[in-house]
């Protein structure tokens, strides 16, 4: 049974934090150095976009619950800061030169990128879990993210510009396999505190429109060629743009008023840039490219609106920002483009030809490892010390953060069990 005691973060959150600065520092310290051939300077504005998205688009998006925005924004930025500079070292060591982590805005590209997995696992636990939670949670992700990017690059030699697979559907079901070992039966239906308001759907939608606008940039950023990043370009461009009017008409079209419902506008629209990501540089043609953007957005308003409540009723899994339909679901479309792609039509990168056996192993083993690692590690973050709010505390911002009086919505209460506190797994 939770207490107030185990959401006290002063020592706990504090020595963990700055414990981990301090290994970090040191590892930088042994291991990390400029690439002093570096000659990707024309890569800093792409550097500048995906850092936008990373902490201003998914933080905001994630500001749709009434009484979370402090978190939403503030835990995102936690985990982007320290996650970066882990991401650094993990994928750094699987590309060491005599010793050495070699780092320049290629580099600081990756590990912003990296951070996006964590960022899309905090959202389908968002609300129900500690800080030091979250902290654990972006170590031991980052961690096993760097090793399954190393497996499909490097040993399977498969084709993710955009990381359809080896971030967005990683971190979408590695944060599901969270939430699944997280679970909790005194939020099986609708928490008092998991709805929105007016303005904090409007803060949330302002995340979504930086995400839609620099998403081009994040699916092209790493494409080794030049006329590559153009077809990434044009490419995500298309599929965003299809997405987005597709999105709102199937919004309508479930609607028995036809009225739009926000909550789908903010996620769904995003889909297309998910779901283009695989073969955003490939030369599929941009009438595929709206092909593949609006069956993201199909696909994705339909998870919201029938598959969230059944995972949340039939298998235990609360998703509270919805990430199967956003990132999970158009990440392993993403995948199925890829293999379909290199099987009609030849694909060169590097000197090496891409194959479909190996572009569907790399989506094989994305998911079978983000599953068990994201198992792995709900076990561990279920450890009972690491401040797991209280039931009828989750979605509140006041038990983790100094809340201006007249909006702290109550108490912060000790009893683990009150009956009106219940969740239904919906946006």
């Amino acid at each position: 049974m939770s207490s107030a005691l185990d959401t006290n973060m002063r020592f706990k959150f504090s020595i963990l934090a700055l414990l981990l600065e301090v290994i970090i520092i040191v590892l930088f310290g042994i291991f990390v150095e400029y690439n002093n051939s570096d000659a990707s300077l024309h890569l800093y504005p792409f550097f500048q976009d995906v850092q936008v998205m990373i902490f201003v688009g998914f933080g905001f998006l994630m500001t749709f619950l009434k009484k979370y925005g402090f978190s939403s924004v503030g835990i995102n930025m936690l985990i982007a800061a320290f996650g970066l500079q882990w991401g650094t070292l993990m994928q750094g060591f699987w590309h060491m030169e005599r010793g050495k982590i070699h780092v320049g805005i290629r580099s600081m590209i990756n590990a912003d990128v990296s951070t996006a997995t964590a960022l899309i696992s905090f959202g389908a636990v968002l609300g129900k879990t500690s800080p030091v939670q979250m902290l654990i949670l972006t170590i031991l992700e980052i961690t096993i993210f760097a090793c399954n990017e190393y497996l499909v690059t490097e040993i399977f030699q498969a084709t993710d510009v955009g990381a359809s697979m080896t971030i967005h559907a990683f971190g979408a079901y590695f944060g599901l396999a969270v939430t699944l070992i997280l679970y909790r039966p005194g939020l099986k239906n609708k928490h008092e505190n998991e709805e929105s308001t007016y303005h904090s759907d409007i803060f949330a939608m302002i995340g979504t429109l930086f995400l839609w606008l620099f998403w081009p940039s994040v699916n092209s950023a790493i494409a080794p060629e030049q006329i590559y990043q153009i077809r990434a370009v044009v490419n995500t461009y298309y599929s965003l743009a299809a997405c987005t009017v597709v999105t709102f008409a199937v919004s309508s079209l479930l609607d028995q008023r036809g009225k739009f419902r926000m909550a789908l506008i903010q996620n769904a629209t995003l889909a297309g840039g998910v779901a283009i990501g695989t073969c955003a540089d490939m030369s599929i043609h941009p009438f595929v490219a709206t092909c593949i953007g609006s069956i993201a957005g199909i696909i994705s308003v339909l998870g919201f609106h029938f598959l969230t409540p059944l995972l949340a009723s039939k298998l235990n899994i609360q998703d509270t920002c919805g990430v199967h339909n956003l990132h999970g679901l158009p990440g392993i479309l993403g995948g199925i483009t890829g293999i379909v792609v290199t099987a009609i039509k030849e694909e060169i990168r590097q000197g090496h030809h891409l194959t479909p056996g190996m572009q569907a192993a790399a989506l094989g083993s994305t998911l079978g490892i983000a599953l068990a690692g994201g198992a792995l590690t709900g076990g561990i973050l279920k450890l009972p010390f690491l401040g797991q709010v209280s039931d009828q505390n989750c979605f509140d911002d006041s038990v983790y953060w100094e809340v201006p009086e007249k909006e702290k919505p109550h108490e912060i209460h000790s009893n683990d069990h009150d009956e009106h506190t219940t969740f239904e797994a919906t946006m």
